[in-house]
C-alpha cells in the first residue's frame, strides 16, 4: 500500500511538472516578444500535421538508420573493449587517457572535420554518433570490470577459481549494471550525434526538417520536429532506465 502511494505520488509531481513547463511555453509563446518563439499548442498542432502528413515518420527514416547502425558498433566493440581495458593492464595503460580525453573534448567541434575526410553521406553520421557515444560505453564498461569487489576475485582464487570463471562468473554479472547504464547514456549521446550530424553535416532527416522550416520561418513546425526528437529520446531512454531495473537488482546498481 505505501509503495503504490509513493508510486502516486511521483506520478503526481511528474504530471504536474509537465503541465507547468508546457503552461510557461504555452504563456511565453503567446507573449508578443518574439515571433520566432511559437506556443506549444500550435507546435502540438503543427506536429500532429506533419505526422499526418507523412513528414515527420519519413525524417526519421533517414534519422534512425545512422543512429541505429552507430549505436551497434559502439554496442559490440565499444563494451568489448571497454572489457578488454578492465581485464589487461596493458590496454588499459595504452587506451585509458585517450578515453578520458574524448570524454572531456568537445566533440562537436570534431564534427567538421570527419565531414572534410569522409564527405556528407551515411559513413559521416554514423561515425559522428560513435565519437559522440562511445567514449561513455567504454569507459562504464571498462569500470564495471575495474570496480570488482577483490574479495570477490579473492574468494574465486582461494577455491582455485579460474581466470574464465572469474571473469565470467564474477566480473561480468558485477559489471553488468554499469555496461547497461553504460548503452543508455551512450544512446543519449548517440541522439546528440546524429542531430549535430545532420544540422552540421548534411541536411537530412530530423536535422532538414528544423533547418528548413527554419530558413522559411515555419517556426511552429519547426519547434514541432524539435518537441519530436526529444521525446523520442526521452521516451527511449525511460524505457531502457526501467529495463535496467527490472534486470539488475538494487544492490547490484547502487541505488
Amino acid at each position: 500500500m505505501q509503495r503504490n502511494n509513493l508510486i502516486a505520488t511521483r506520478v503526481a509531481w511528474q504530471l504536474i511538472s509537465f503541465v507547468l513547463v508546457f503552461g510557461l511555453w504555452e504563456l511565453a509563446g503567446r507573449w508578443p516578444i518574439s515571433l520566432a518563439f511559437p506556443p506549444f499548442s500550435k507546435t502540438v498542432v503543427a506536429l500532429a500535421r506533419m505526422t499526418a502528413n507523412g513528414s515527420l515518420p519519413r525524417a526519421y527514416l533517414f534519422t534512425l538508420q545512422p543512429l541505429a547502425i552507430g549505436m551497434v558498433l559502439c554496442g559490440i566493440a565499444g563494451i568489448g573493449f571497454g572489457i578488454g581495458m578492465g581485464l589487461s593492464r596493458t590496454i588499459e595503460w595504452f587506451s585509458l587517457p585517450i578515453f578520458i580525453i574524448l570524454q572531456a573534448a568537445p566533440m562537436a567541434a570534431i564534427i567538421p572535420l570527419i565531414t572534410y575526410i569522409y564527405g556528407i553521406g551515411l559513413t559521416a553520421k554514423v561515425l559522428a554518433v560513435v565519437v559522440l557515444a562511445a567514449p561513455v560505453i567504454v569507459m562504464n564498461s571498462y569500470k564495471g570490470i575495474h570496480n570488482t569487489n577483490p574479495s570477490l576475485i579473492q574468494m574465486s582464487r582461494a577455491f582455485l577459481g579460474t581466470r574464465r570463471q572469474e571473469i565470467f562468473k564474477i566480473m561480468l554479472p558485477h559489471a553488468g549494471a554499469l555496461i547497461f547504464a553504460g548503452l543508455r547514456l551512450g544512446l543519449a549521446m548517440g541522439f546528440i550525434g546524429i542531430v549535430i550530424a545532420e544540422l552540421m553535416i548534411t541536411p537530412t532527416g530530423i536535422g532538414d526538417l528544423i533547418t528548413y522550416h527554419s530558413s522559411v520561418a515555419d517556426y511552429p513546425e519547426m519547434f514541432a520536429a524539435i518537441l519530436s526528437i526529444v521525446a523520442l529520446a526521452a521516451l527511449t531512454l525511460h524505457a531502457l532506465e526501467r529495463l535496467e531495473r527490472k534486470i539488475f537488482p538494487a544492490e547490484i546498481r547502487g541505488t
